[in-house]
C-alpha cells in the first residue's frame, strides 16, 4: 500500500462489554495499517483502562451513553471517517484481529477490481480459531448457497454478501447505496447493507490474500445424536435474528431466492434452541417475541430484558 493509500483508510472498531486483552491485540494489529482508528464504544459506562488503552495505541474513542446498537456505531464512525476527510472506512467488530497486510490486499483488490465492475466492498477470508479450516464466501442459491473456499492466495470471489467486520468500502459508495440500517440494530445489518448495494448494481468481493481471526457466535455445543456442533447464541441474539429476518424477508432488495432457502434454515434454528439448546424457555420467549416484532414490522433494541 502507498503511503498515500495507507492514510485513505479509517478504521471503525465496534465495542460492547469488550474483552480489553482481546481488544488490545486488535488494536495493535489493526492500527499500523490505516490512517485512523476510531472505537465506538456502545456499553454505556465507562471501562477502567478502555480510554488509556485506545488512546495509547494511536486510536480514538467515541464513548456513548447507551447501547444504541451495532448499526448506529458504525454510522457514527463512518461519519467521523467523512467529516475528517478519509476515502475509505474499515469496519471491524471488537472480536476480530486482522492478519499483517489485511487492509493492503483489500485496498489493491478494490483498485484492481474497480477499473471493469462497480465495486461495493471487499472483505478477508477469516477463520475463528476454534474451526479446522477458514470460512468460505458465498453465493445464493436453492436449496443450499454455494459455498466458495480460497484457493489461491491471489485470488479474489464474487459473492454475495459480506460479514461486516474486516469489509473495507469506499465512503462513494456509501453516499450512493445508504447507511446502515439502524432500525436492525444488531443482527443482518451486513446482509441488508450487501443485499442493498447488490441491488443497486454493485459487486461484493472476498479477497483471498487479506485474512482475519473472527470469533462468531458466543460458544459451540455438540448436538445429540452426533449429528454435529452448532454456533450458541444469546437469547437477546435470537430475538435479533428472529425479528430482522422476518424484516429482510419484506424488503424489495433482499433477493427472493434467499427467502426461500432461508425460511427453512431459520424455522431449524428455532427448533434447535427451543428444543435442545439451552436455556430452552428463555430462548423460546425471546424467538417467539423476536417473530411477532418482526410481523409488526418493529424496529430498535429488543423490548425484552435478560433474565437474571
Amino acid at each position: 500500500m502507498t503511503e498515500a493509500g495507507f492514510r485513505d483508510v479509517c478504521a471503525v472498531v465496534v465495542t460492547y462489554h469488550p474483552d480489553l486483552p482481546w481488544l488490545s491485540e486488535l488494536l495493535a494489529a489493526l492500527c499500523p495499517q490505516v490512517g485512523a482508528v476510531i472505537v465506538v464504544d456502545n456499553t454505556g459506562g465507562r471501562i477502567d483502562g478502555l480510554t488509556g488503552m485506545v488512546e495509547g495505541a494511536g486510536g480514538t474513542l467515541l464513548a456513548r451513553e447507551g447501547n444504541l446498537g451495532l448499526a448506529s456505531a458504525q454510522n457514527l464512525g463512518i461519519g467521523w471517517a467523512r467529516e475528517h476527510g478519509f476515502a475509505q472506512v474499515l469496519l471491524s467488530d471488537q472480536d476480530s484481529v486482522p492478519a499483517p497486510g489485511m487492509v493492503a490486499a483489500l485496498q489493491e483488490a478494490i483498485a484492481g477490481l474497480g477499473t471493469h465492475t462497480r465495486i461495493a466492498a471487499a472483505g478477508p477470508v477469516f477463520r475463528d480459531l476454534r474451526e479446522d479450516r477458514q470460512a468460505p464466501f458465498v453465493r445464493i442459491g436453492f436449496p443450499f448457497n454455494r459455498k466458495l473456499w480460497c484457493e489461491s492466495s491471489r485470488r479474489t470471489i464474487a459473492c454475495d454478501f459480506l460479514i461486516s467486520s474486516g469489509t473495507l468500502i469506499p465512503l462513494a459508495v456509501i453516499d450512493a447505496v445508504g447507511p446502515m440500517n439502524e432500525g436492525l440494530f444488531i443482527d443482518s445489518v451486513d446482509l441488508e447493507w450487501s443485499f442493498r448495494a447488490r441491488a443497486r448494481g454493485y459487486t461484493l468481493h472476498g479477497v483471498c490474500a487479506a485474512a482475519m481471526h473472527h470469533h462468531l457466535g458466543d460458544a459451540r455445543r455438540s448436538l445429540p445424536f452426533g449429528i454435529g456442533q452448532i454456533v450458541v447464541h444469546g437469547p437477546q441474539r435470537l430475538y435479533y435474528m428472529m425479528r430482522n429476518r422476518l424484516r429482510l424477508y419484506g424488503m424489495p432488495h433482499t433477493p427472493r431466492i434467499w427467502v426461500a432457502q432461508d425460511v427453512p434454515r431459520m424455522l431449524v434454528k428455532f427448533l434447535l434452541f427451543g428444543v435442545f439448546v439451552g436455556p430452552r424457555w428463555r430462548n423460546l420467549r425471546y424467538m417467539a417475541r423476536g417473530v411477532l416484532d418482526g410481523i409488526r414490522g418493529r424496529s430498535g433494541a429488543c423490548p425484552l430484558h435478560q433474565d437474571p
